[in-house]
């Protein structure tokens, strides 16, 4: 895998050449980002950051993480609809961590009044890494499953484009010819168009998306190719719907507002409450003991064992033996695990001698039932070419990460869509340990099966 693509690697001046290409087709295509420079402001914009060619992916694996999406996507249904779960993994989590304490307290409210939501729509991503073993071979890895941080399903049905291109203006057609077709954006528009239908509401999708070059790509998408040309869209933020919300009698949502307000309506959140707690790292720690996923999918063993195979070693920092077991293990090998909070995107976890420094300051209290602890996952890296605004054009040695996107549909207890969308590849140099697209440190990618 390292080798590919060697030939242009090789010569400085080709890659001048084709970065400059690579750059004005990514503007052609709408691949953007407003600037940190100007945030609020869609006047200036620029390209988003990308490769310059497509990263290797081994197609195994590849073909695995499709495979399993649907799975996931049940399974995050099925946990939502589980109080006592939720309620009993994150009770010690909820001690220290306000942010998950809020959500769970707007949870047991709503779900003490009676639900007034009866259409749930699902967007998650479920990202993975390609973990080298020792003797040569890889494994796909579950990083972690995102029920509302499952952003860049716009831009990267546009970035497809931009590869082909490139390897086009090389003469490498062929190649060019196997850069998988990618639209996200289609089915999250689907998602979101159905649970309209049976919402049966007003004629408004309502949407509270900060990446807005982004959304507008499923926007056009559910306007111009699903022809659903009577849905106004808008956008609210919830300081917005905060000063201007408000529900009528029969609990409609005529405006965004302050999350307690919008658990309380009948519309359709994106995520509810419940399933952003499903997203929680503690959750996905207890999913991979033994049997807990057998109690969520009694009737579906192959699911299980899909399921089971992305996962790598999750450990419990819970006060007791076992979490006193994973605070001595990581504190011997803190180069061998990743610290993770309960918060979803990239720029929270905490690697190698860091790990050491938090958990000799926390071990011996609560606060350290804030995290989970995970096997680190090392993959092989590769070489490319990442390309940045008022970025000089450099060679580095990338490692990859490989997102599935999932949407889903349940009305009342009927799961009504449940689909896997499209795929999101995000690589990054190896010298950053942490952090996305948006915190600036990976960047948009295709993937080149092999």
């Amino acid at each position: 895998m390292a080798a590919l693509w060697e030939d242009v690697f090789s010569n400085e001046e080709l890659l001048e050449e084709i970065s400059t290409v690579a750059v004005d087709k990514a503007l052609l295509m709408g691949v953007i980002m407003r600037t940190k420079e100007n945030p609020n402001s869609s006047d200036v914009v620029s390209f988003a950051p990308i490769t310059l060619l497509p990263s290797p992916v081994p197609r195994t694996l590849f073909e695995q993480a499709q495979s399993v999406q649907e799975d996931f996507n049940l399974l995050v249904d099925r946990i939502s609809q589980n109080p006592s779960f939720l309620e009993q993994v994150l009770s010690s989590t909820m001690k220290v961590d306000d942010f998950i304490k809020r959500l769970f307290q707007i949870y047991r409210l709503v779900v003490a009044e009676g639900l007034a939501q009866s259409v749930f729509l699902g967007i998650n991503r479920s990202d993975y890494m390609f973990d080298g073993r020792e003797d040569g071979t890889t494994a796909l890895k579950q990083i972690e499953i995102n029920t509302i941080a499952a952003s860049f399903g716009g831009l990267t049905s546009r970035t497809p484009a931009v590869h082909q291109h490139v390897l086009k203006m090389l003469g490498l057609t062929n190649e060019a010819r196997n850069i998988l077709p990618n639209n996200p954006s289609c089915g999250i528009a689907r998602g979101i168009a159905k649970a309209w239908e049976l919402y049966a509401s007003e004629k408004y999708v309502k949407s509270r998306f900060i990446a807005v070059c982004d959304v507008h790509c499923a926007v056009c998408v559910l306007l111009q190719k699903l022809k659903l040309r009577n849905i106004r869209v808008i956008r609210r933020r919830l300081k917005d719907v905060f000063e201007g919300g408000s529900l009528d009698a029969d609990k409609r949502l005529y405006d965004w507002e302050a999350r307690l307000l919008m658990e309380r309506s009948k519309a359709v959140k994106c995520p509810d409450v419940a399933t952003q707690l499903v997203g929680t790292k503690k959750v996905q720690q207890e999913l991979s003991r033994p049997r807990t996923l057998e109690k969520f999918l009694p009737d579906e063993p192959e699911a299980v064992a899909r399921i089971r195979q992305t996962f790598t070693g999750l450990y419990t920092l819970d006060m007791g033996t076992e979490g006193d077991k994973t605070v001595e293990i990581a504190l011997a090998n803190p180069e061998q695990f990743v610290l993770k909070p309960q918060r979803e995107g990239g720029g929270n976890n905490i690697y190698g001698e860091e790990i050491k420094q938090v958990l000799e300051k926390v071990k011996h209290g609560l606060e350290r039932t804030s995290y989970i602890l995970m096997d680190k996952i090392k993959p092989q890296p590769v070489k490319n070419c990442l390309l940045r605004a008022a970025g000089q054009t450099r060679l580095s040695q990338c490692i990859s990460e490989l997102g599935v996107f999932g949407v889903y549909v349940r009305h009342g207890d009927e799961m009504v869509l449940n689909e896997r969308v499209g795929h999101l590849l995000r690589t990054k140099a190896i010298e950053h340990e942490d952090g996305g697209v948006a915190a600036g440190v990976a960047v948009l990618d295709n993937p080149y099966l092999v």
